[in-house]
């Protein structure tokens, strides 16, 4: 059976409600990306996006703005609409008190509460009903929240600025800066839009960082010291600034407890996981899923992405590439840790980006997960 082609108003009208529903992030999590919008006679007569958790979804702020117009008209969502209470009503009942007499989802929502009964709700009502346009795109826009549905974990992007010869820094440690202004500015967008930021305690040492969001975003992501032995120092600028943004301090057991206390007294949490190796990557990846974090960013350096890689926690790669070449016979390299021995077994990305940033090259991509299956995406 031949694979059923939309039509182009169809693709265009789910295209604009997918790129409303981007303007959503970082201020609707952990609730999906969603965007509506209403065609009737050709044009639009009502679009919006869920703005806020907790606000009106997408679709009541596209049948709002329609008005009376939505009556007879078509409805393209990038998500099936919700028929449930939560904090909102549902918003099959709005749709079909509007009169709207087709909708277009990009997808099904796999939350058990909705996960096809919402569109069913519609057809049984006698709308004319239709899943599947712009699918995919759908679902690269809410990884993040379908790996929360399927996983109950966070999602974890791996982030980190190379030279052209695969350095993160000189012999001595020295970083700023690779990467040049604008490719910084990017990397502060997206950290505006996470729930946490995770470094090693090498990284802190070495570069004293802030890891906030300048300006700042719609988020206020927790950051997160991996720092086994609790040798974080009392006087660096991610202690100086606990009490104004949060700081959680990740250790094990062989942390002086003096140390920790004073770390508690300045306004950090310190949180201790057994053992007296390294802080474990899925245990730390539980705890954030229980403290609501559904988005994760790991800054390195190498030992720390090495770890989530060996782990295979990593769900996407955010990599800026410097035309410049530092030379050297050394290990500041961005991912460590165990390693492949054969070339077939290297993980290879799929969804690929590459795009210019100032002089930078940016190369984005998705590794092949086994919550991707879950989560109904193709593959690559």
């Amino acid at each position: 059976m031949p694979p059923f082609v939309w039509e182009e108003e169809d693709v265009g009208s789910m295209r604009a409600a997918l790129a409303e529903a981007e303007k959503g992030r970082g201020w609707v999590e952990p609730n999906p990306l969603v965007g509506a919008i209403i065609m009737k006679d050709g044009r639009c007569v009502g679009s919006g996006h869920h703005e806020r958790f907790g606000g009106p979804h997408a679709e009541i702020v596209a049948l709002q703005r329609a008005g009376e117009l939505a009556a007879g008209a078509t409805l393209y969502v990038s998500l099936e609409p919700c028929c449930h209470f939560g904090k909102t009503p549902p918003c099959t009942t709005a749709i079909i008190e509007a009169g709207i007499a087709r909708v277009v989802a990009a997808m099904r929502d796999p939350f058990p509460k909705v996960d096809g009964n919402g569109l069913a709700l519609l057809e049984a009502a006698g709308l004319a009903v239709q899943c599947g346009c712009e699918e995919e795109t759908a679902r690269n826009l809410n990884a993040p929240y379908l790996k929360h549905i399927a996983t109950g974990l966070p999602y974890v992007i791996a982030k980190w600025a190379m030279t052209l010869d695969g350095k993160t820094a000189t012999s001595t440690g020295k970083s700023r800066w690779i990467s040049s202004e604008s490719s910084r500015f990017r990397v502060h967008e997206l950290r505006g839009r996470m729930d946490a930021i995770v470094v090693g305690i090498g990284t802190v040492i070495a570069d004293d960082p802030l890891l906030t969001a300048r300006p700042k975003g719609p988020r206020s992501a927790t950051r997160v010291v991996l720092d086994s032995g609790a040798k974080l120092s009392l006087s660096c600028r991610l202690v100086a600034t606990a009490r104004e943004w949060p700081v959680l301090v990740a250790v094990t057991d062989s942390a002086d407890p003096l140390r920790c206390a004073q770390l508690r007294e300045r306004g950090c949490e310190v949180v201790v996981f057994p053992g007296c190796g390294r802080v474990p990557v899925v245990p730390l990846l539980q705890e954030f899923a229980r403290r609501g974090l559904t988005s994760v960013l790991v800054e390195g350096g190498g030992q720390v992405l090495g770890s989530f890689f060996d782990e295979h926690q990593v769900d996407e790669v955010d990599v800026y590439v410097a035309p410049i070449i530092e030379g050297g016979d050394h290990e500041k390299i961005p991912v460590r840790g165990m390693g492949i021995t054969a070339m077939n077994d290297a993980m290879r990305l799929g969804s690929i980006e590459m795009t210019r940033v100032g002089v930078d090259m940016r190369v984005r991509g998705s590794l092949p997960q086994p919550w991707r299956v879950l989560a109904g995406f193709r593959a690559d």
